[in-house]
């Protein structure tokens, strides 16, 4: 799921074309498979996701075969905290949590609409 959502990233600029690769990506222990680690690594991608106990036991048992330990920046990855409150109240809506939607471009629309709302509300919220 993480790599056809990458592919689809474009972060406008003022100028030039559109930003196509992320500095950094912070996922939890889910996200943690040599598949993705591998893709983010070719496309120069700083990984911020810990390892799970169960891979570190299958490293360390493999011994000197097992390769280096996944290191991780431990600050940044406490920042992770925001986009997960950030879901929480996105799937506030009932048609979000549940997924009814059958058409892909009709749940991404509710959920562009969903921030659109929350940013008008954080606007409404300033001084």
């Amino acid at each position: 799921m993480l790599i056809p959502l990458l592919e689809q990233l474009r972060i406008t600029r003022p100028i030039g074309r559109p930003r196509t690769r992320p500095d950094r990506v912070r996922g939890d222990k889910a996200y943690s498979s040599r598949a993705i680690r591998q893709h983010l690594r070719d496309r120069s991608i700083q990984a911020v996701i810990p390892q799970p106990a169960d891979q570190i036991g299958h490293r360390i048992r493999r011994g000197s075969h097992g390769g280096r330990p996944i290191t991780y920046d431990r600050d940044d990855y406490r920042n992770r905290n925001v986009i997960e409150r950030r879901f929480a109240t996105l799937k506030q809506w009932r048609g979000l949590a549940t997924r009814y939607d059958k058409l892909a471009t009709v749940y991404r629309s509710a959920a562009v609409f969903n921030a659109v709302i929350a940013w008008t509300r954080h606007l409404g919220d300033m001084p």
